[in-house]
C-alpha cells in the first residue's frame, strides 16, 4: 500500500547541499541528529571504529534495521583513531568539515588531543556538537549518560504508567530522538550565524537531560507556585478531562481527548448525559480534572457497549476529538498514512524494498532526497579519503 519505491539518486541535491558533516558519535542521539542533516543534502561521513557503531549491532532476527534507517544518506569511513596514520587522516577531513559531532564522555575528546579549542583553531568556521548524558559541566558530567537514566532522572518515567504502580520507561530510545532533534536545529541555527557573519565556529553542548525535561513543560512552575508534585494518571490527563484511553464491547481501546470546553461539552452530549454540562462538577475544565473518576465512568460505560467501529464512527461524525490505538501492522495499513506517504518503500539491497518512515518534516521548495543506502562498514573510506588527497599507503594506513 505504500507510494512507488525510492530510489537512491547520489546526484540529488538538498537544501544542505555543500554542508560536510564528520559524525564520531555512536549509537541514536548522534545518529538521530546527523540523519536529519543528512536527509536535507548534507554530505554526513560516519566515523566509526574497526568494529563499527555500535548500532549496526541492534538487530531485529539478524537484521541491523536500525542501521538501514538510521544510517541512510550517508558515508562511512573506519578509522582505528588509536594510530596515528588514522589521526592524521581525522585532521584532514576535519580542515574540509563545517560540522564535528562526538559523544564521547565529557575530557575524552581532550585527551585524545581533539579538545574544542584545538579544533576550532585549525577550522575556525567549525561548528562541535557535544552530546552528553548530563552536559559538559556539572556534578553530573562524568556519569554515564544512557537515555534510560535522563528517562529516568528528568522527571519523565515518575509521569508515565499508573499511579499504584512502579514508574514506566519508554520502550524506545525516546530522550535520544528527541536530543538529536533538538541537536539538529541547534546545528542548523548555528550554520545560518554562520552565515549571515553572526558568528564563525562555536560549540554545541547537547546533553540528553534538557531536551527531555523540556518536554515536561511548565511543571516546574507548576510546582513553585503550587507546592504540588504531579502524580502519575495512566491514560489520563493532570490538565485536561475528559482524556483517556477508553475499551469498547469487541476489546479494543479508543484515545479520546476534551481538551477544549467546547469538544467537552459535545461529549457529554454524544454519551447521553447533557446535564453533566450544567452540573458544577464538569461545568469547567478544572472541575472536570478533579473529579474526572466520575467523568472517565460515565464516558467509559458508553464506550463499554459499542464496538470500536461504530464508536469511532458517532464521535468522529459528532466533531469529537478520538482516535484508534494502532500497533505498527495498524499504521502500516491505515490508508492516511498511506495517502501521506508516512511511511515509504525504499530500495535495498538485501530485501528487495524496505518500509521505513519518510523524510521528516516536508518542505515545498526544498525537500528532503534520497542519495544512498545506509553504508557498509567503512565502505567509502577509499573514496573519502582520496578525496582529501591522501595516497595509497596513508589510506591504507588509516583503515588499519
Amino acid at each position: 500500500m505504500h507510494s512507488p519505491t525510492r530510489h537512491f539518486d547520489p546526484a540529488a541535491r538538498g537544501p544542505l547541499d555543500g554542508i560536510r558533516v564528520l559524525d564520531l558519535s555512536r549509537l541514536m542521539a548522534g545518529n538521530m541528529l546527523s540523519l536529519q542533516l543528512a536527509d536535507f543534502g548534507a554530505d554526513v561521513i560516519k566515523i566509526e571504529p574497526p568494529a563499527g557503531d555500535p548500532l549496526r549491532d541492534w538487530k531485529d532476527d539478524g537484521h541491523s534495521l536500525f542501521w538501514k534507517t538510521y544510517g541512510r544518506n550517508k558515508r562511512s569511513v573506519a578509522l582505528n583513531l588509536r594510530q596515528p596514520e588514522a589521526m592524521a587522516a581525522l585532521w584532514t577531513l576535519i580542515d574540509g568539515a563545517d560540522v564535528f559531532i562526538e559523544n564521547y564522555r565529557p575530557g575524552t575528546l581532550e585527551s585524545m588531543g581533539l579538545a574544542p579549542e584545538t579544533l576550532l583553531a585549525r577550522n575556525p568556521d567549525l561548528i562541535v556538537v557535544r552530546i552528553s548524558g548530563f552536559g559538559q559541566t556539572g556534578p553530573y558530567a562524568q556519569l554515564p549518560g544512557f537515555g534510560t537514566i535522563i528517562e529516568a532522572m528528568s522527571g519523565f518515567a515518575d509521569r508515565t504508567g499508573f499511579p499504584d504502580r512502579e514508574p514506566v520507561l519508554p520502550p524506545l530510545a525516546l530522550a535520544d530522538m528527541i536530543a538529536g532533534i533538538y541537536g539538529a536545529s541547534a546545528t542548523t541555527m548555528a550554520l545560518f550565524a554562520r552565515q549571515t557573519g553572526g558568528a564563525r565556529g562555536q560549540v554545541i553542548d547537547l546533553s540528553l537531560l534538557e531536551p527531555m525535561f523540556s518536554v515536561l513543560g511548565p511543571e516546574a512552575a507548576i510546582h513553585a507556585v503550587t507546592g504540588k508534585v504531579k502524580q502519575r494518571a495512566g491514560s489520563a490527563s493532570n490538565t485536561a478531562s475528559p482524556r483517556n484511553v477508553y475499551r469498547c464491547a469487541d476489546g479494543k481501546y479508543l484515545a479520546l481527548s476534551g481538551s477544549t470546553p467546547a469538544v467537552a461539552r459535545r461529549i457529554f452530549e454524544i454519551i447521553g448525559r447533557p446535564e453533566m454540562n450544567e452540573d458544577p462538577r464538569f461545568a469547567t475544565n478544572s472541575e472536570r480534572v478533579k473529579n474526572r473518576g466520575l467523568v472517565d465512568e460515565a464516558v467509559g460505560a458508553w464506550f463499554a457497549v459499542r464496538d470500536s467501529a461504530e464508536a469511532l464512527e458517532v464521535m468522529r461524525n459528532s466533531g469529537a476529538t478520538v482516535g484508534p490505538i494502532y500497533n505498527i501492522a495498524d499504521a502500516m495499513a491505515d490508508p492516511h498514512f498511506d495517502a501521506r506517504e508516512i511511511i515509504v518503500d525504499v530500495e535495498d539491497e538485501g530485501f528487495g524494498t524496505l518500509p521505513m518512515h519518510n523524510i521528516v518534516p516536508r518542505m515545498s521548495g526544498t525537500p528532503g532526497v534520497w542519495r544512498r543506502p545506509a553504508p557498509g562498514l567503512g565502505e567509502h573510506n577509499e573514496e573519502v579519503l582520496r578525496a582529501a588527497g591522501l595516497d595509497d599507503a596513508e589510506i591504507a594506513a588509516a583503515g588499519r
